[in-house]
């Protein structure tokens, strides 16, 4: 194990790369016995992107139509603009679509960028959606100091349960620190709130604990529920190289990852699907018609659970509550 990490034993984890091996996971059961739960996340992260407005120094550069150079010391009126269309237009595409469908989804808030349009976050609790964390900026973290960090997940907490009334049930950083798994749900139990899932992981199909690292020495531990994301399914590999050409094939890798989970959930095993979703990107009009297709395909499936993360974590909590040591062990 590399010095760093030897340094500092709380913030540590072993690798896993067996899993839940051969058989897989057995005994999972969706709610009234779906073949498949799907959650689709919408990152909304317009207004926490890095400006010079908020003292970054430069405009920013990740995820964007047009991703050129940053501007130093100035603003980027254009690259604001990219990002001020997911928050203007882009979300509330999005918001209708699963309100006609009456799916549930999960907002992974960006506290400062939702900070900047309350009636995102208000109209979520409204109509049942779920508001998680997506940090405090849309930053990298790797670099924090575990003060500062600790500092910004109380901020990130305390601003959305301003917004929505609670605290969020579930976290992801996509770009957190090396003390990051450790941190968030201590921070959480500084401040008495409950942290129910973390999603900084893309290693499996279901949820699955892990063990904290500075629980070690704990008689009672609560171990962190792990609810995998997707870098696959992820309207962001529009804006990568080795990523989507055209909305087409954003709809075939949907519709093909939803078969495979799906027969599988018939077969008796059945998985989670997650589909990330970006304010600015599949809310552009020529994206969003391969979303609305995945939508409506799925719509029209028997057995299909469209749960928030929240929902998915709870049901499997509920059979396999955390025991030390073990990914899933039933009751």
């Amino acid at each position: 194990m590399p010095e760093a990490y030897a340094a500092h034993p709380d913030y540590g984890y072993d690798r896993d790369f067996r899993g839940y091996g051969e058989a897989g996971l057995r005994g999972l059961k969706w709610r009234n016995d779906a073949k498949i739960a799907v959650s689709f996340v919408i990152n909304y992260e317009e207004g926490g992107e890095r400006s010079v407005l908020c003292g970054d120094g430069q405009s920013e550069t990740n995820l964007r139509e047009n991703a050129g150079p940053p501007r130093i010391n100035e603003r980027h009126y254009n690259a604001e603009s990219e990002f001020e269309y997911g928050s203007r237009a882009g979300f509330w595409r999005l918001f209708r679509l699963f309100n006609k469908h009456e799916m549930k989804f999960t907002l992974y808030a960006v506290a400062c960028a939702v900070q900047e349009v309350p009636e995102v976050v208000t109209r979520c609790v409204e109509t049942g959606h779920d508001v998680a964390s997506h940090a405090y900026r849309w930053l990298e973290y790797h670099d924090f100091s575990i003060d500062k960090e600790r500092e910004w997940i109380k901020k990130c907490v305390e601003s959305l349960k301003k917004l929505s009334g609670y605290a969020p049930k579930g976290w992801y950083y996509g770009r957190g620190s090396p003390h990051s798994r450790t941190l968030v749900p201590q921070v959480y139990e500084e401040m008495g709130e409950e942290l129910v899932w973390a999603s900084d992981t893309y290693a499996d199909d279901v949820p699955y604990w892990i063990d904290r690292a500075d629980e070690k020495q704990k008689s009672s531990p609560t171990g962190c529920l792990m609810v995998p994301y997707s870098y696959d399914c992820n309207d962001f590999k529009f804006h990568s190289a080795n990523g989507f050409r055209d909305p087409q094939g954003f709809y075939n890798h949907l519709k093909n990852a939803f078969d495979m989970l799906y027969a599988e959930g018939e077969e008796g095993a059945p998985k989670m699907m997650t589909v990330g979703l970006h304010n600015r990107i599949i809310g552009r009009p020529g994206r969003f018609k391969a979303l609305q297709d995945f939508v409506e395909y799925i719509s029209k499936k028997e057995g299909v659970w469209v749960a928030t993360r929240t929902e998915i974590a709870e049901c499997f909590r509920e059979q396999f509550p955390y025991q030390k040591g073990s990914l899933a062990k039933a009751k």
